[in-house]
């Protein structure tokens, strides 16, 4: 097949290698001339995807995989196009920003031509599929859907730094407008990706159909929106346990012994594009889901309430050197979106503290670039917030942080026995 993949970000590359990796014809599409040269000079344009680099030297030489900031060079003669341009949700008012999937869309439409399966894959509100999409489609092309072109929605549901495995791990979720666009996505789906056998299943492995574009879109708005809660509940069990004198890490564990508890862990924040984003693409379309709102507040609250407790223990952060640990929203990831360092730094600041940031993957001029002064392990502070759990901060002592008077581990990631005799707060554990 030819295929061509629109957007080669951290989801959209992966997928366009995996295709080529399959055996079939690929052009990615990307507005970013950077990342453009650097695919086509088989270069992976960010660090930390498992297995990239090396499927980038063989696929580029080989004629398999290419990029091009042309959608008319992409799109006409396409067997599919696979669309994964980012949606992002307004601070303020929590509504989806469609602007740079509507540009794709526009873009596509314009080139489209007939017998292609387009297929969405970032994660969208329950209809945007029908009633977004799909008339942007037939307006911009003068095609019919179901007719002349077929749309699918089929969300992405791997995680970054791990893609490659994850496509195989996973079910492949389609929903079609129409049973031929059905038809043509379980045969598209099938013929690019591989999948591991799993027992644990109800069905086999593979692409399963869940009958309409609704469907699939609510799939993965409700696996990532469960996490969400789960977080949320996971939080508030640990503010009650820590106020009680209850370590709920012992409780967790002791809940999750038999097969009916999943309960996760209490953090400082929640990072990341998907878990901070998803809940409030659903409540978009669900406004009355309650519980989901309080548990995505309060999760948003957490580095508020680390930094208050500090406070509480510290007394009057006015011109206290203070450092944040971690930059990034997840250990062992280059990457900051929605990361709790934000709000970490700024509630630091608003007490009147000197923050500084630390974060082993990220430069000095990184961390600049980010807004944030830069600290170097050995220099000194009064307080350290540990945001992030990279595997460096596991050893972490005190005299790497000359005169640290409190350690706020707000992902319980450092060894309490090297902190033996230094105040030491860890989110959810009693004090």
């Amino acid at each position: 097949m030819r295929i061509a993949v629109v957007a080669l970000g951290k989801i959209g590359l992966p997928l366009a290698v995996q295709f080529a990796s399959s055996g079939h014809d690929v052009i990615g599409v990307d507005v970013n001339q950077n990342a453009v040269d650097s695919i086509n000079a088989a270069k992976e344009p960010f660090p930390g995807e498992a297995d990239l680099q090396e499927r980038l030297e063989e696929l580029v030489p080989a004629g398999r995989l290419r990029a091009t900031t042309d959608y008319a060079e992409a799109i006409p003669g396409a067997d599919a196009v696979v669309l994964v341009a980012p949606v992002f949700v307004d601070d303020e008012t929590w509504e989806p920003d469609f602007k740079y999937m509507d540009a794709a869309t526009r873009s596509l439409a314009e080139h489209l031509t007939p017998g292609t399966l387009v297929s969405y894959e970032t994660t969208l509100p329950v209809g945007t599929t029908r009633t977004r999409w799909k008339p942007m489609l037939e307006e911009g092309s003068g095609l019919t859907e179901g007719v002349d072109f077929h749309v699918v929605y089929s969300p992405e549901r791997v995680l970054t730094g791990r893609v490659f495995a994850d496509l195989r791990k996973y079910p492949k979720l389609i929903g079609a407008l129409s049973d031929e666009g059905s038809r043509r996505a379980r045969d598209f789906y099938e013929a690019v990706l591989q999948f591991d056998e799993r027992p644990d299943l109800s069905q086999p492995n593979g692409v399963w159909d869940l009958g309409s574009t609704e469907a699939s879109e609510m799939a993965k708005l409700a696996e990532t929106t469960y996490r969400d809660v789960n977080i949320g509940l996971a939080n508030q069990f640990g503010v009650f346990a820590a106020n009680h004198g209850i370590d709920v890490y012992k409780v967790i564990e002791a809940c999750n012994s038999q097969p009916y508890s999943h309960i996760h862990r209490p953090g400082i924040a929640v990072g990341g594009h998907c878990i901070p984003v998803y809940p409030r693409l659903y409540l978009s379309t669900d406004p009355d889901a309650d519980i989901v709102r309080v548990a995505r507040n309060f999760n948003a609250s957490m580095p508020e309430r680390l930094v208050a407790q500090a406070t509480g223990t510290l007394g009057d952060l006015t011109g206290r050197r203070a450092v944040v640990l971690g930059a990034a929203y997840r250990g062992g990831v280059k990457e900051t979106a929605f990361s709790g360092v934000f709000p970490t730094v700024a509630a630091l600041k608003q007490r009147g503290a000197e923050v500084f940031v630390h974060d082993p993957l990220y430069s000095d001029d990184e961390l600049r670039g980010l807004g944030f002064e830069p600290f170097e392990i050995g220099d000194s502070a009064e307080l350290a917030i540990l945001q992030t759990d990279h595997a460096d901060y596991k050893t972490l002592a005190p005299a790497q942080i000359p005169g640290i008077k409190l350690l706020v581990d707000g992902r319980n990631a450092t060894d309490g026995a090297l902190w033996s005799g230094t105040p030491r707060i860890v989110v959810g554990a009693a004090q």
